[in-house]
């Protein structure tokens, strides 16, 4: 496992099969199919986990998540996550569905010359998707958004389609999601140490990731969760965490120097309103990281109000804050926060 800010693409389809309507859809994709899709990618599967709502699937560069209408992937180092579009589209186009939405957000790479076509610039990933997107996904645009902090800064594509815009106006009104990303550097050293293994320990990747779940406090940032984690040797962790129909996910690259975490998850402006701020403290006290980014994309502007006010009372200091909107009348709040110390 290779560490460092990841890319995320997350796809919408629709369609008129009644399989959709049973949960099925995307999920009836065999695992011969999504592995060649990730072998597109470079990576694998190497831990899974499902309900009745979405499969969930930890790869050895991050994760992976399939709905009935919705696929997200998330990988790091140096994989070529724009390479899975073109066979998504087609896997899906096979099962009657059609791309409506495509969303892709990433930080500023840590190592930007190591990183391979497509991903060599954001000019590059931008005109990539650009030819990989079928036409009728017309409402395009691409930002960087930037922050005070130059290692930080936030890198968001999106295309829709009509349809999709209208679609997502009627279909989301009564249940307003919104996805968090955050990315933490600097973590504490100390804190850190927890997710390297001790050599020759004879345990199993599985098992050695329970247990860095429960002695770093991560299985207390949401406790209804049912986690799936994953240990790398000698050092590094995953885990993907499913409650109903939202996720959750943690990666770790520990080493001093370039030590970095990143949190994500999905929620309802509609839940508990302490939810997010109680998740995102527990994210903090798990690894104090010296420097942090949070990127909230929702229609409504309540929930990233929130997150100065979970972080400021840990000490972490809000150095810059910008917004953009973007297709499906979405917005994308980009927070970074410093320790005070700094």
């Amino acid at each position: 496992m290779r560490g460092g800010f990841e890319k995320r693409l997350e796809l919408h389809f629709s369609g008129d099969d009644p399989v959709i309507g049973l949960g099925l859809g995307l999920r009836q994709l065999d695992f011969e199919s999504l592995e060649e899709v990730l072998h597109a990618v470079q990576c694998t599967v190497v831990s899974a986990v499902g309900n009745q709502f979405f499969d969930s699937y930890v790869l050895s560069e991050s994760s992976l998540f399939v709905y009935p209408t919705k696929i997200i992937i998330k990988t790091c180092g140096t994989t070529q996550l724009l390479k899975s579009i073109r066979p998504l589209i087609h896997f899906a186009c096979e099962l009657g569905l059609t791309l409506s939405l495509c969303r892709y957000t990433r930080g500023s790479f840590i190592f930007p010359k190591s990183q391979p076509y497509p991903h060599t610039s954001f000019r590059d990933e931008v005109i990539y998707l650009e030819e990989s997107l079928p036409s009728h996904l017309c409402y395009r645009k691409a930002s960087v958004m930037p922050s005070k902090l130059s290692s930080h800064s936030w890198h968001v594509f999106s295309g829709a389609s009509e349809i999709h815009e209208s679609h997502m106006a009627v279909q989301h009104m009564p249940d307003v999601l919104y996805t968090i990303e955050v990315c933490m550097t600097e973590l504490d050293r100390v804190l850190a140490r927890k997710f390297f293994r001790r050599r020759n320990d004879g345990k199993s990747c599985h098992t050695a990731g329970r247990e860095m779940t429960e002695i770093t406090g991560i299985g207390d940032i949401n406790p209804n969760a049912l986690i799936c984690d994953f240990a790398f040797d000698p050092c590094g962790y995953s885990m993907n965490g499913i409650d109903g129909d939202r996720y959750s996910t943690i990666h770790v690259t520990p080493e001093d120097g370039y030590s970095y975490a990143s949190f994500e998850c999905v929620g309802s402006i509609y839940d508990d309103h302490d939810d997010v701020v109680h998740m995102l403290k527990k994210v903090v006290q798990v690894f104090r990281p010296g420097t942090m980014s949070v990127s909230t994309t929702c229609t409504s502007h309540e929930v990233w109000t929130r997150v100065a006010s979970a972080l400021e009372p840990l000490g972490l200091k809000c150095r810059s804050c910008a917004m953009d909107e973007f297709s499906a009348a979405e917005n994308v709040v980009f927070q970074t926060f410093t320790n005070r110390r700094k």
